[in-house]
């Protein structure tokens, strides 16, 4: 990913925090709520055409985490990135769903469910994964590419699979 200077000084919207060393790729977006904030913390890289959508509460990407081009991080109340996470390309995480999953009701009549999503120190998220609400992935855990995580994975552990379960075939620690 390369990264301008230029595009690196862009001034961001009202509730974006950013510590030194911070560097954003290209169309970058942020749609921060009143009263929400994203916290981007020291050395924290974000690809190219990512968006933060921060409809309230607190987004913390931690110190040294790298996103991939079009990762979508969308919070309705708490998304939490640990230092040192390291994720693919057209990753999402999300904290919102649907609060009924009835197909014949019009979604604007449906509530939003929300419950925080925590994604553990060093932990690797695959391309094309996705964490869903209320999903932790704990410390060092992997995510397998185009898994779909609806349940915690523990830490040090390899997840794979829609929804994501440990790999088998991967080593047990």
């Amino acid at each position: 990913m390369r990264l301008s200077p230029r595009r690196q000084r862009t001034r961001l919207p009202a509730g974006v925090e950013r510590e030194p060393g911070v560097q954003l790729g290209r169309a970058v977006r942020f749609t921060v709520a009143p009263g929400a904030r994203v916290v981007l913390e020291r050395g924290c890289r974000i690809g190219d055409g990512s968006r933060f959508e921060v409809a309230a509460g607190e987004v913390r990407v931690g110190a040294g985490v790298r996103l991939g081009e079009r990762c979508v991080v969308s919070a309705c109340e708490r998304i939490e990135i640990g230092a040192g996470v390291h994720a693919g390309d057209d990753v999402l995480l999300t904290d919102t769903t649907r609060a009924i999953a009835d197909v014949e009701r019009p979604l604007r009549l449906q509530g939003l469910l929300s419950a925080p999503v925590v994604i553990g120190e060093g932990a690797k998220l695959g391309a094309r994964s996705c964490v869903l609400p209320g999903v932790t992935v704990g410390a060092r855990a992997v995510l397998e590419a185009g898994s779909v995580a609806e349940n915690d994975v523990p830490a040090r552990v390899i997840a794979a699979g829609v929804p994501a379960r440990r790999d088998s075939a991967a080593p047990s620690s």
